[in-house]
């Protein structure tokens, strides 16, 4: 897992370590924004799917480079029961590769590319998901087991 270190939604610094080997399986899923259509379907299927996650031995975690104060706003009006981290500097997004040139309303611009990351309980990387299916994020991952 790449190095880095963020603020999650109540301000806490997460450093990559507090993420890797942890003994769980981790899943950083990378989204535009808060409150966007896609990127709403998308927590909401994590959250939806939460416990089949969790049972499955994943710990969940989100990144946007929104604020904290974005975020925490975010996950209480969703109720997500996972951490969302705030990359607003891009390093972590950058360092993950979640970061360059896309398509938007036919203009090329740079920002935050929809990816999916799947680690073992040693923090080894075992799965990319480039296309996600926004409001079946967490089958993907699921059914891809």
């Amino acid at each position: 897992m790449p190095s880095f270190e963020v603020q999650d939604q109540d301000g806490h610094i997460v450093k990559s370590e507090d993420l890797s080997g942890n003994g769980k399986k981790t899943i950083v899923y990378f989204y535009p924004k808060d409150n966007t259509s896609g990127c709403t379907a998308e927590a909401c299927s994590f959250r939806d799917n939460y416990a089949a996650l969790t049972a499955a031995g994943y710990n969940v975690v989100g990144v946007s480079k929104d604020s904290a104060k974005s975020h925490s706003g975010f996950r209480a009006k969703y109720e997500l029961p996972f951490k969302l981290l705030a990359d607003t500097s891009t390093q972590m997004l950058q360092a993950f590769g979640a970061w360059g040139e896309k398509k938007m309303y036919g203009k090329t611009v740079l920002g935050t590319l929809r990816r999916t990351f799947i680690f073992d309980e040693n923090g080894i990387l075992e799965r990319i998901i480039e296309k996600v299916d926004t409001k079946n994020a967490a089958t993907q991952i699921l059914e891809g087991q």
